[in-house]
Parts: structure tokens; C-alpha cells; sequence
């Protein structure tokens, strides 16, 4: 039976990961099997740049947090090895990232993960992977309404140049 002081840092490490699962805004479960330590170091310092953390944590530690923070449905993709990415801020940065990189590296494996607190499947982190970019979106959308603006604005300029045609004659 493992000593009281060894049971005791596994508690305190469980209930860290939970208190950063309940305040993360994404975490996302990955299959890191086959990838190179380079590759690794490269791709922690672009999840850094987004401020998102990377870490093995073993599997009964994050089984027991996810219970601890009361989240159910991903009991099953925790075996084998597996990576915890949490981040705090915008989750698609970190869901980018991690579907770039898997693309890159065909053993890199997503396995779930839990978005705003909710619990999602691999392929949902895919789709959201492959959305385009805020400010993307925020540009398309302007250049939409500004297409709809002109159209308004040679409309209403037609409509002035038949009032003044029909007023001269």
C-alpha cells in the first residue's frame, strides 16, 4: 500500500488539475504516442504563445479530477497515454492548434475533450478546428454589409435621379 505522504500529493495533484479544469475554458485529451521530443517541445511553445498549458498527466489522476469536477462521458478515452492541454482563453486557438498539429503527424491522436464545460467528441473539436478565425469571420461579415450598403446607396441614387427626371418634365 502506497505511504500516507505519497497518497497525499496524489490528492493535492488531483484537486490542481480540477480547480484548472472548473476555470479553463477548453481541455482537450490527446493520444501522444510516436511523436519525438522536439516535436513536443515545438508544439508546447505554440499552445504557450496562446497561453495554453500542455501536460502528461496520468490517466487516474485526470479520471479522478474530472469526477471531482463532476464531468462524465470521458472515462473511456483515458488509456493509453495521454496529454492534457487547458487553456483559459479562446478555445479555438488551442483546437487549432492541436488539429494542425495531429494533421501534421499522423500518431498525434485527439481523443475529447470539454469546451465552456461541456463534453466534446473529437469530431466536434475537428469542426471547430477548422472554422475560420474571429477575425475572419468579423471581415466577412463587414465586407457582407458593406456590399449590402452599397447596393442600398445605388438604389437610393437611382431612385433620386427618377425623382429629378420626373420633376423636370
Amino acid at each position: 500500500m502506497a505511504s500516507e505522504k505519497i497518497l497525499n500529493r496524489k490528492k493535492e495533484e488531483v484537486s490542481k488539475l480540477a480547480e484548472k479544469i472548473k476555470e479553463a475554458k477548453v481541455v482537450l485529451l490527446t493520444d501522444y504516442r510516436g511523436i519525438n521530443v522536439a516535436d513536443v517541445t515545438d508544439l508546447r511553445a505554440k499552445l504557450r504563445s496562446s497561453e495554453v498549458e500542455y501536460k502528461v498527466i496520468k490517466n487516474n489522476i485526470t479520471r479522478r479530477a474530472l469526477e471531482e469536477c463532476k464531468i462524465e462521458g470521458l472515462e473511456d478515452v483515458l488509456e493509453g497515454p495521454t496529454a492534457v492541454i487547458i487553456g483559459n482563453n479562446d478555445y479555438l486557438d488551442a483546437c487549432k492548434t492541436i488539429y494542425e498539429y495531429a494533421k501534421d503527424n499522423e500518431f498525434y491522436k485527439i481523443k475529447g475533450g470539454i469546451i465552456d464545460g461541456k463534453v466534446v467528441s473529437t469530431e466536434e473539436i475537428i469542426t471547430l478546428a477548422k472554422l475560420p478565425s474571429r477575425e475572419t469571420l468579423i471581415s466577412m461579415l463587414a465586407g457582407a454589409l458593406l456590399g449590402n450598403i452599397s447596393k442600398l446607396a445605388v438604389a437610393l441614387d437611382q431612385v433620386r435621379l427618377q425623382k429629378e427626371q420626373t420633376a423636370e418634365a
